[in-house]
């Protein structure tokens, strides 16, 4: 009995399989045909497929509740009530609305050129090249019709005895001129304009005391004067014949009808308003005071607070603008104290 029962026994358990390979439980028997284990493989195959797909979704829920949670608590997705002028779908909740993205589009360019290359950035301008240096070269400092001709003691006018500047003119009828004195014409033109401004901002009239002098009439001024104050004297005050600026037709003293000032009172002239405002703005219309002030061992002169040179609006703009107040001084020449 006991060997024909574990016979039996253990045939009866290797015909069957685990409870684990058949997908109703109960058990299968080994000796079934092919079609029947095909059948076994299916459902599992599909029981395996389900189970991955509710893992899957499971998964995707978990993410979208994440997702949206951290999306409220930024304040990207709001519930409750939409805002006015917030989009709503058919079903009332509001919905976000993403504008398009805008795009430039590239120029066309024709086939094998290359794109235009980008401008570069714009630099800062560049500040101003300087103003060109004064040119002292530009006019004579040695012919006699150059405005800016320098006659002192040692340099006399150039052909002295017989010359004669070629336009002079008769001074404008509203200038004083009790001595009937010439100038050329642009120095006359200048004079009538500064005469007339003089009257403008100070309320002064200007009196043309002594303008053009010929060679002879030098002679004849120079010799009152050393008869007057010797030579040594006489050459302090005026120039010798042939050396006078009075000869160019560009010199002219003046004086003032608000003083009682003369060309023999020294220094007087500069304390009246209409020599200060002389000596202050001549240079706004080609004027220099030729003979200033403790310039005598540059000039050879002593101080003529009525002695007036024209020399042109450009040359007595430098002059004023750099302070330099003799020619001598501006066109680096020697000085002239003496013949």
């Amino acid at each position: 009995m006991s060997g024909q029962g574990g016979e039996r026994g253990s045939g009866e358990r290797s015909a069957w399989r685990s409870d684990s390979d058949v997908p109703s439980g109960r058990g299968v028997r080994a000796g079934a045909g092919a079609g029947t284990r095909a059948q076994v493989r299916a459902a599992r195959r599909k029981r395996a497929t389900r189970q991955a797909l509710l893992a899957a979704g499971a998964t995707v829920l978990v993410a979208a509740v994440v997702t949206v949670g951290a999306l409220s608590a930024g304040g990207v997705i709001r519930f409750g009530a939409a805002p006015a002028g917030t989009p709503v779908s058919a079903t009332g909740v509001a919905t976000t609305t993403i504008p398009a993205p805008s795009f430039t589009e590239a120029p066309a360019t024709d086939a094998g050129q290359s794109p235009p290359a980008s401008e570069p950035p714009a630099s800062e301008p560049a500040s101003p090249p300087p103003p060109p240096a004064f040119d002292k070269a530009a006019k004579s400092i040695d012919d006699p019709t150059s405005p800016w001709v320098v006659v002192d003691k040692l340099r006399p006018l150039a052909g002295a005895a017989g010359y004669v500047p070629p336009d002079l003119v008769e001074l404008a009828p509203d200038i004083p001129n009790p001595n009937g004195h010439l100038l050329r014409a642009d120095a006359a033109a200048s004079l009538e304009q500064m005469f007339a401004a003089a009257r403008a901002e100070i309320g002064v009239q200007l009196v043309a005391q002594s303008g053009y002098r010929s060679y002879d009439s030098q002679v004849y001024a120079y010799n009152y004067y050393v008869n007057l104050l010797g030579v040594d004297g006489a050459d302090l005050t005026s120039a010798r014949p042939g050396y006078s600026e009075h000869q160019t037709g560009m010199a002219m003293d003046i004086l003032g009808q608000d003083s009682s000032c003369t060309l023999d009172d020294g220094p007087c002239f500069s304390t009246a308003a209409s020599g200060q405002w002389l000596a202050a703005n001549a240079w706004r219309f080609g004027w220099i005071l030729r003979y200033p002030d403790g310039a005598t061992p540059i000039t050879g002169y002593e101080f003529e607070p009525w002695h007036y040179r024209w020399v042109g609006v450009e040359l007595a703009t430098e002059m004023h603008a750099t302070g330099v107040t003799t020619l001598e001084e501006f066109f680096g020449l020697p000085p002239a104290p003496g013949y």
